[in-house]
């Protein structure tokens, strides 16, 4: 770096001469089809894990390997750095992608990148492989600017390759690794900013319970005629366990589903409306024609910061044409809820065990199967890494940076069990990359600001983090 140059410039020119080679090993890595979903997909998603491992070493990582799961594999490296003191950072992401094809809509091939109005199109070009690759050019954009040999923090990357199936074996891989993956701090980028003008940091996720509750009653279907009335029915139970989930202000009524529950502060609050958000269009892009849900906060903040509880699916009784009459022998309900920051699933579980068999009626058998729960996560606004990682961000976009929650669900939190390290969030997707939808995209301007963040952030940290609380 010259005296007239300045760390930021440095940066800048860094990545605009290494552009068009950065862009040209994502789309080779794209042109893989790693859907971990699809059998026949199994060998793409290990060349896949195997093709990272190789550029990651390219890169510089002294480590890079492929960790085997019973599913499919995934990828760790690291990079320490030369201050044993550095704070430890392990960057979260994902290889595998969604499932795409040709006539599902694309307007061109889905794993065949092409650039158009300077987007790039390719099935994971924002979910994840664009969001994990800018990490490569941005460690090195941050050596060629501070002028150092390793990252200014001890640098760990994982990057799954089952997320896209719901990640059924990661939190077993976290806790067999978890002495090589221990971390001060856990970066996921998985996930989006609000939109190309108004650069936004995740501070949370919401976690997800599911269950199916079967409610049992006569032995076969039998005549309604000669027995209804007389006996209990399921599908009937079924309706009234569903009628009794919320209350007339769209609280959950399920006893001691709000236990623990970190409420949303004033400042939050504050932000969030702050937001340029247009419920209107939002409306529009859910199909939807009205709002509902708990009395007393905004749309935004039910999304993004409080639990609910959602009706899946009901099924009971004849589905065919025409009259059946009969009392059914069985009904089923499907549940989903979704656990803000203090709610622990396993005391959610056994609230709405409890409630469930309240509600049945005397002759009604009912069983109910939870199947495995992601936890919440959410760090503070004061946090200092996540002040580290919003002025990275400002920097690289030269705005001010504000902040959001995620109102889904991912396994980032199985990392913050683990390790016991905060989760914090760094992506620079937009809704309008279709994440899962035909026509998959990227915007390059958005991209390379992700380059930058990450150039910005690693010198940030390692400045700040020792003076955390």
């Amino acid at each position: 770096m010259t005296m007239s140059q300045t760390p930021d410039s440095v940066v800048r020119t860094y990545i605009e001469q290494h552009r068009g080679a950065f862009l040209d090993d994502l789309a080779e890595w794209l042109r893989i089809p790693s859907v971990s979903a699809q059998p026949d997909h199994a060998a793409d998603v290990r060349r896949s894990a195997d093709w990272l491992a190789a550029e990651l070493k390219e890169t510089g990582f002294p480590t890079a390997e492929v960790w085997q799961t019973p599913g499919a594999p995934a990828v760790f490296a690291e990079w320490p750095c030369d201050d044993p003191q550095a704070p430890t950072v392990l960057v979260y992401g994902h290889h595998d992608v969604q499932p795409a094809a040709r006539e599902d809509g694309w307007d061109s091939e889905p794993f065949e990148p092409v650039v158009r109005e300077n987007r790039l199109y390719a099935r994971g070009a924002a979910d994840d492989k664009g969001q994990v690759f800018f990490h490569t050019l941005g460690v090195r954009a941050h050596l060629a600017a501070t002028g150092r040999t390793t990252p200014a923090v001890h640098l760990k990357l994982l990057i799954e390759g089952e997320e896209e199936s719901g990640s059924p074996h990661f939190r077993a891989l976290a806790e067999q690794h978890a002495e090589r993956l221990a971390a001060d701090v856990v970066i996921v980028s998985d996930t989006g900013m609000w939109s190309e003008d108004t650069p936004t940091v995740c501070t949370g996720m919401r976690g997800l319970a599911e269950c199916e509750i079967r409610l049992h009653g006569p032995d076969q279907d039998i005549h309604s005629g000669s027995f209804g009335g007389a006996v209990p029915n399921p599908a009937t139970a079924a309706a009234r366990l569903v009628a009794a989930l919320h209350d007339e202000h769209a609280r959950v009524a399920i006893p001691g589903f709000y236990d623990g529950v970190i409420e949303l502060t004033d400042r939050e609050r504050e932000l969030f409306a702050e937001l340029p958000f247009d419920e209107r269009q939002w409306l529009r892009a859910a199909k939807s024609y009205a709002t509902q849900g708990e009395a007393g906060y905004t749309t935004l903040e039910r999304v993004w910061a409080r639990p609910t509880a959602e009706v899946n699916g009901i099924t009971g009784g004849y589905q065919g044409p025409g009259s059946k009459t009969i009392v059914p022998s069985s009904a089923l309900v499907k549940l989903s809820f979704r656990l803000v920051a203090g709610q622990d699933p396993d005391h959610v579980e056994k609230a709405v065990r409890a409630w469930a068999e309240q509600q049945v009626p005397a002759g009604i058998r009912c069983e109910i199967t939870f199947s495995g729960a992601t936890r919440p996560c959410l760090t503070p606004l004061d946090h200092p890494a996540l002040q580290s990682v919003a002025r990275a961000m400002g920097r690289a976009f030269e705005k001010p940076v504000r902040f959001t929650r995620e109102g889904g669900s991912g396994p980032a939190a199985d990392l913050q069990d683990v390790l016991g390290a905060p989760v914090l969030f760094l992506g620079i997707s937009v809704p309008s990359d279709g994440w899962h939808a035909p026509n998959e995209k990227v915007e390059l301007d958005l991209l390379l600001k992700g380059v930058e963040t990450t150039a910005y952030l690693w010198d940030d940290l390692a400045r700040n983090w020792r003076h955390a609380p």
